[in-house]
């Protein structure tokens, strides 16, 4: 009953199609509004998720980042330079570094000479940090389905569909070509 409730607030929190509407007549914007509500509910269930993900992840010692550092150590053979782990990751090489470190105190992975380009060190996953991911795995993998557990195979299908294209506009929340004609001298 308290989850209903919380959830109940949160939905008072997200505005309305109307609470949007109103806002862009306010500002005199030729904008649609559903696109808006939908790019603000979509902001906010990331957030949610976010910080969703946090609490999920602390509980096996890890943050989302060192997690996904560690999945994709698996991916390609347990060995990867950390410039191509930024960029599998999407992230900069100084976060892959800070997480290197972190992860390394803890010994779910080393440095050694590269085997790939012995002029730098790659970062292998040790048999600590490959049995943290197998020990975590039938966890990890239940609460993920059970997060999406009351979409059906076909709505799961539209929705990757349609998080792959929204995904691509995100550019749009930090291009700097993109400006509204009004705010322009």
């Amino acid at each position: 009953m308290a989850n209903q409730y919380h959830e109940s607030a949160d939905m008072q929190l997200i505005p309305t199609l109307a609470q949007t509407k109103r806002q862009v007549d306010r500002y005199g914007l030729d904008v649609d509004a559903q696109a808006v509500l939908v790019a603000a509910r979509l902001m906010t269930a990331g957030a949610k998720l976010g910080h969703a993900a946090d609490i999920h992840f602390s509980r096996f010692g890890l943050s989302t980042g060192r997690y996904r550092l560690l999945a994709d150590l698996e991916d390609n053979e347990g060995e990867v330079l950390p410039s191509q782990l930024a960029e599998n990751l999407g992230v900069t090489r100084a976060t892959v570094t800070g997480l290197i470190d972190i992860l390394e105190r803890d010994g779910l992975v080393s440095r050694r000479t590269s085997s790939l380009d012995g002029r730098q060190k790659s970062v292998l996953l040790t048999e600590l940090g490959a049995k943290k991911l197998r020990d975590m795995a039938a966890e990890h993998y239940a609460r993920l389905e059970a997060m999406v557990s009351d979409l059906t195979i076909e709505e799961r299908t539209v929705f990757l569909d349609l998080l792959g294209r929204i995904t691509q506009g995100i550019s749009a929340l930090t291009d700097e070509s993109i400006a509204s004609s009004e705010s322009k001298p």
